[in-house]
C-alpha cells in the first residue's frame, strides 16, 4: 500500500511541541538495534509510501521516508538503474528514510558515493512544526552549504523527514570478484593501491585473510584489471549482498561491534585482526571490541560508532565533531522533540 502520510505526520510532530514531548522515528526498525534508544512516543512512517517521480532519462528518482529500499530497486531494476550508495537492508527490510538518517552506503561507496553524495534533496519537518524544502532533482553548484545533506547520518535527530531525491546510476554490464589469499599487512598495501589504479572497481573487503576487489564495467574492461590483479579465486556476487546486509559470518559474533571509520592510509591497529572486517579500501572497519575509546586514538575527522551489543555508557558515538553536532541540533530543534537521548 502506498500513499501520502505527511498531514498526519505533520500534525503529529505540532502536538508533540505543544504537549513538550519527545517523539521516536521509525520506519521498518531494520536498524532498531543501534544505540542509543530514542525516548518519545513512537512516530512511524510506515504509512507514508510510494515513489514520487521517477525520470530514468535524468537519472533522478524522488520518493516518500517510508519507501520499502526493495520497491526502490524493483523499480529501478526494471530500467536497468540502481541506486548509487546501494545502502544496506538488514533483516532484508529498510526504508528510504531509515537509509538518510543512518547514512550507511554499500561497499561501492569509495568509487561510487556515499548517501550524502546521492542525495539531491529533501522535504521535512523541524523542530519547529514547519514544513521545508531543501536541494531538488539535480546536481547544482551553487554558493553555501547544501541543509539536505545535513539529515544524512543525523539518524532522525534533526528533523523529521519526508521526502527525497536521489541520483541514481545505470546498472552495470558485467561484474567480476577476485579474491586473494594475503596477510593484513599486503591488505592495506594492496587496498590503498587500488584508491590510485583506473581499473573499473566498486567495492573492496579484507576478511579472513582474503582480500575481495569487485569490478564492474564492460566486459572487456573488467576482464583486464582482473588479470592485472592476479586474482586466486572467484567467489559468488551474493558475497557482496551479505557484506552490505551483514549477513557475511563475520557479523554473527555476540560480542560488542563497532564501525570505525579512517582516514586514508589509516589501519586499525588489534591483536586480533580476525575480529575485523576492513572495507572502503581501508577507510571503514567492522571491529568487535569492548571499548573503542579506550583502544583506538583517532586523528581528525575519524571516529568510531556503537552498532551492535554495546551497553552503558560505551554505546555513545566517539567523534572529534560532536560538538557541532550539539550545535546543529539546537538549531534544527530546540526543544529536543526528535529521538531525544540520540545527540548527548
Amino acid at each position: 500500500m502506498t500513499g501520502d502520510d505527511s498531514e498526519r505526520l505533520i500534525t503529529h510532530v505540532r502536538s508533540a511541541l505543544e504537549r513538550d514531548l519527545a517523539v521516536s522515528i521509525e520506519g521498518e526498525a531494520s536498524k532498531a538495534f543501534l544505540g542509543p534508544r530514542a525516548d518519545g512516543e513512537l512516530l512511524s512512517t510506515r504509512g507514508h509510501t510510494g515513489i514520487i517521480e521517477y525520470r530514468p532519462d535524468e537519472l533522478v528518482v524522488t520518493a516518500r521516508a517510508g519507501t520499502l529500499l526493495s520497491e526502490l530497486d524493483a523499480a529501478l531494476g526494471a530500467e536497468n538503474q540502481m541506486l548509487a550508495c546501494d545502502p544496506p537492508r538488514f533483516g532484508g527490510k529498510g526504508t528510504l528514510g531509515g537509509a538518510i538518517a543512518a547514512g550507511f552506503s554499500g561497499p561501492a561507496r569509495p568509487w561510487q558515493g556515499s548517501v550524502r553524495d546521492g542525495l539531491l534533496g529533501v522535504e521535512l519537518v523541524n523542530g519547529h512544526g514547519e514544513r521545508m524544502q531543501f536541494g531538488g532533482q539535480v546536481m547544482k553548484n551553487v554558493a553555501g552549504y547544501d541543509v539536505s545533506r545535513l539529515m544524512v547520518g543525523a539518524r532522525g535527530t534533526l528533523g523529521l523527514i519526508l521526502s527525497a531525491s536521489l541520483r541514481v546510476l545505470p546498472r552495470p554490464e558485467y561484474t567480476r570478484t577476485a579474491v586473494a589469499a594475503v596477510d593484513r599487512v599486503e591488505a592495506c598495501s594492496r587496498s590503498l593501491n587500488l584508491l590510485h589504479k583506473p581499473f573499473p572497481i566498486s567495492g573492496s573487503c579484507y576478511v579472513d585473510n582474503h582480500l575481495y576487489v569487485r569490478l564492474s564495467g564492460n566486459e572487456a574492461a573488467v576482464e583486464d584489471a582482473s588479470e592485472t590483479l592476479g586474482a586466486d579465486l572467484e567467489v559468488e556476487e551474493s558475497f557482496w549482498g551479505q557484506v552490505r546486509d551483514h549477513e557475511h559470518p563475520f557479523f554473527q559474533g555476540n560480542r560488542p561491534l563497532w564501525r570505525v571509520s579512517l582516514a586514508r592510509g589509516s589501519s586499525l591497529h588489534s591483536e586480533n585482526y580476525q575480529e575485523q572486517l576492513v572495507e572502503w579500501a581501508g577507510a571503514q572497519v567492522w571491529a568487535y571490541m569492548d571499548d573503542a575509546q579506550s583502544q583506538i586514538e583517532f586523528g581528525e575527522g575519524e571516529h568510531a560508532t556503537p552498532f551492535r551489543n554495546v551497553a552503558g555508557d560505551s554505546s555513545k558515538s566517539i567523534s572529534t565533531a560532536d560538538k557541532y553536532v550539539r550545535r546543529l541540533k539546537a538549531a534544527f530543534d530546540p526543544q529536543d522533540i526528535f529521538n531525544r537521548g540520540m545527540v548527548v
